[in-house]
């Protein structure tokens, strides 16, 4: 089968393990500052998998923990994918729509991807650090249609917060909501940017995304979870 190289345009090792800390640190804060919920469970792994891509991507560079660019490769994968169920699901419960269709196949999506990606040999084949960027071997069929999974439940996230904002009843709830579509858009965009200015990035879109990702974990940490979860008492 065909392999496509799929070149990760990030930013430099330092950079990525900086961004780690952050997102390591929302999740350690918004645990120590909310009241436990399906909500906050939801953010804090969607920080943990944002922290792990970064940490892959680092180690796949500085050669650290003993394990191979291979395998930190599919870590990275398998961290990223759960990003699109996630955030299907926390949108689900900000704005009170329980959706168990939806919600229940976005997650058979994302186990049918991290099986592949962790188990299949054809999944991801290699992983390079190119200094400023990693470059990963994935199978070009199955790109396609992870770049379908991927696009098409952040694009559906995107359009429903948007839709459910300016249908919301409780203004919390709809700053929420609006909080959600900025920072969906904050990661998104830049994707849409660099495909315009250069056709060939479409096979960078995960790196591209993850150096803006940042933008969305903040606005999910400083922005939604105050109007929509549950402070602890002091």
């Amino acid at each position: 089968m065909s392999k496509q190289k799929s070149t990760f345009y990030c930013f430099s090792p330092p950079v990525m393990i900086a961004t780690f800390a952050v997102e390591i640190a929302l999740a350690v804060w918004a645990l120590w500052r909310y009241r436990m919920s399906r909500l906050l469970q939801l953010s804090v792994l969607t920080f943990v998998c944002l922290a792990v891509f970064q940490l892959a991507e680092f180690t796949i560079c500085e050669g650290m923990f003993g394990l191979s660019q291979l395998t930190w490769a599919k870590i990275g994968y398998v961290a990223i994918t759960a990003l699109p169920a996630l955030g299907i699901h926390v949108l689900a419960v900000i704005s009170g729509r329980k959706s168990p269709l939806l919600i229940g196949a976005s997650y058979a999506a994302m186990l049918a991807f991290m099986a592949y990606f962790l188990f299949s040999s054809q999944g991801i084949t290699a992983a390079t650090c190119g200094g400023n960027y990693v470059i990963f071997k994935t199978n070009n069929a199955a790109t396609s249609w992870y770049t379908a999974y991927y696009y098409g439940l952040e694009m559906l996230a995107v359009i429903a917060s948007a839709y459910y904002s300016r249908h919301a009843k409780s203004a919390r709830t709809k700053q929420a909501l609006f909080g959600l579509t900025v920072g969906y858009l904050g990661f998104m965009l830049p994707v849409v940017v660099a495909n315009t200015i250069n056709a060939e990035l479409i096979h960078a879109v995960p790196s591209v995304m993850c150096g803006f990702a940042v933008i969305f974990a903040l606005t999910l940490g400083f922005y939604v979870l105050p109007r929509s979860a549950t402070r602890r008492r002091a």
